[in-house]
């Protein structure tokens, strides 16, 4: 109306100073290398908010998993957090050193002492088992079945927990431990079992309970 001020969408002279919008995105470009890429290169890399794995001298860049994927970790954590002795500690993803490779397990459980020590990174004689829960698509699936278990076994780490949450009986679980052959099946279970695990310790549950809604 006249006389009045005029109206505008704009903030005040000011505000902007005192509220910043959010910076964009920051980029970044993988230095080249003239080899294979090393677990220091792999270390030296930004947060970026994806998982990225160091594998046979090259970098492998995961999207963020699905809600299924992340609520079944944590229930998972959960359980296996519960039911550790105090000289082990239990860990949602965390980058592990195995031979030449830079990992990132999704569930890991290793001695607390050195878990606790401040490191950015654990050596595969740290930690004493590892998990992988599948995501859809064909890279996953072969990562998580054929690329990364060998490399596990090869680093020594004495049990791989395998996840799987789409198929018949779903979800269920694997656990294979460290063999003179690599990993063997020890004990598998589907929704509606009950599965026991001895090694690194005792426990017990039922794989239904890593999805679904809580009864």
């Amino acid at each position: 109306m006249e006389g009045d001020e005029a109206m505008t969408a704009l903030p005040d002279h000011g505000w902007l100073d005192a509220h910043p919008p959010p910076g964009r995105a920051r980029l970044f470009s993988v230095p080249h290398a003239k080899g294979d890429y090393t677990v220091e290169d792999w270390l030296r890399l930004p947060e970026t908010g994806e998982r990225i794995e160091l594998i046979d001298g090259s970098f492998l860049v995961s999207p963020m998993p699905g809600y299924d994927h992340a609520i079944a970790a944590k229930r998972l954590l959960r359980i296996l957090d519960d039911a550790r002795p105090e000289d082990y500690e239990v860990v949602e993803t965390g980058n592990l050193e195995v031979g030449e490779d830079g990992l990132i397990p999704d569930i890991v459980v290793g001695h607390a002492e050195a878990m606790l020590s401040g490191v950015s990174k654990l050596s595969s004689g740290d930690v004493v088992c590892v998990v992988e829960i599948v995501s859809p698509g064909k890279s996953s699936h072969r990562r998580d079945y054929e690329i990364k278990p060998p490399k596990y076994a090869a680093g020594g780490i004495p049990v791989f927990i395998r996840v799987e949450l789409q198929g018949d009986g779903a979800p269920r679980v694997e656990v294979f431990n460290l063999g003179a052959r690599g990993y063997e099946l020890v004990a598998e279970a589907k929704a509606g079992d009950t599965l026991t695990v001895g090694i690194p310790y005792p426990v017990s549950f039922d794989p239904a309970a890593l999805t679904g809604l809580r009864r």
